[in-house]
């Protein structure tokens, strides 16, 4: 299998459809996973780019809230229906519920904003290794076999390399709560702002609650383990584009009740932040 970022770009390519619920709606159809549900940030990532393009080209995304309330199959297509909640000089807000075989699987509220000259202030980058000094994921799954492995190795649009070592199929023995991935996508994404924001938001869905499975000893085979994405937050600070490595430097904030949440932050080679991510998932393991 050669990486590729053909299945992101598939994934958000939406059809607008004829609105039953709201002012406007589209289609898209979730990438394909070797599991029956599917990737959590395929809706993310959706819900994101139908609300855009319900808003004036000038305002970009500066922050999303949605909740995962049902399983998303996989082999059928999942209709976005987007609310115009507000237009104002500088901001729009936007409300987006998720269908699937007529039930509400994802709803979202997103805020957009024009961007403004302003004072700035952020957190100092954390120091990591150089990410073309670190194994990818093939390489971590090396003598590895199956679909899931393929997938892990390949399959997910995006080259991401881990600090300390992936959580794929072992877990090195050290329970810290946290962890750090660079990445990038297999291939250079063209494509106005709007759509590397809509990238950054599919992406990040992927490692978010490895601090807490990294904390508790646990890996993604492990036996038993059972996660699920609960609710999903996410801010723009910065224009970001992904024709570099990116740095997410997570965290887990809190495990307990059989939940845990974790917190991500994006920087870029010039050490400027460009996003935030806070994240709520279920872990449940024997």
């Amino acid at each position: 299998m050669t990486p590729t970022s053909q299945r992101f770009l598939s994934a958000v390519a939406l059809q607008e459809i004829e609105p039953t619920l709201y002012d406007r709606a589209f289609e898209a159809k979730p990438q394909y996973v070797p599991w029956p549900k599917a990737y959590g940030g395929d809706m993310v990532a959706q819900a994101l780019a139908a609300a855009a393009a319900t808003a004036d080209s000038d305002r970009t995304v500066h922050s999303t809230h949605g909740y995962f309330l049902r399983p998303v199959d996989i082999d059928a297509p999942v209709r976005y229906e987007v609310e115009i909640l507000r237009d104002g000089r500088a901001y729009s807000a936007r409300n987006v519920r998720a269908l699937q075989h007529g039930r509400v699987v994802f709803a979202s509220m997103l805020s957009l904003h024009t961007g403004a000259d302003s004072p700035e202030f952020q957190p100092g980058v954390p120091e990591m290794p150089a990410p073309e000094s670190l194994p990818t994921s093939a390489d971590a799954l090396a003598g590895y076999d199956g679909d899931a492995a393929a997938y892990w190795s390949h399959g997910r649009s995006f080259d991401m390399r881990h600090v300390p070592s992936p959580l794929y199929v072992t877990h090195d023995g050290h329970r810290t709560p946290h962890q750090a991935v660079w990445l990038r996508p297999f291939d250079r994404l063209d494509g106005d702002a709007r759509l590397h924001q809509v990238a950054l938001a599919y992406v990040c869905d992927y490692t978010i609650l490895e601090p807490a499975l990294r904390v508790l000893g646990l890996h993604w085979s492990s036996p038993g383990l059972l996660t699920a994405s609960l609710d999903h937050s996410m801010w723009f600070h910065r224009p970001v584009r992904l024709d570099d490595w990116l740095l997410y430097a997570q965290e887990a904030a809190s495990v307990g009740s059989g939940r845990a949440l974790a917190t991500g932050r994006f920087f870029d080679r010039d050490g400027r932040l460009v996003a935030t991510v806070a994240q709520e998932g279920l872990v449940l393991a024997p």
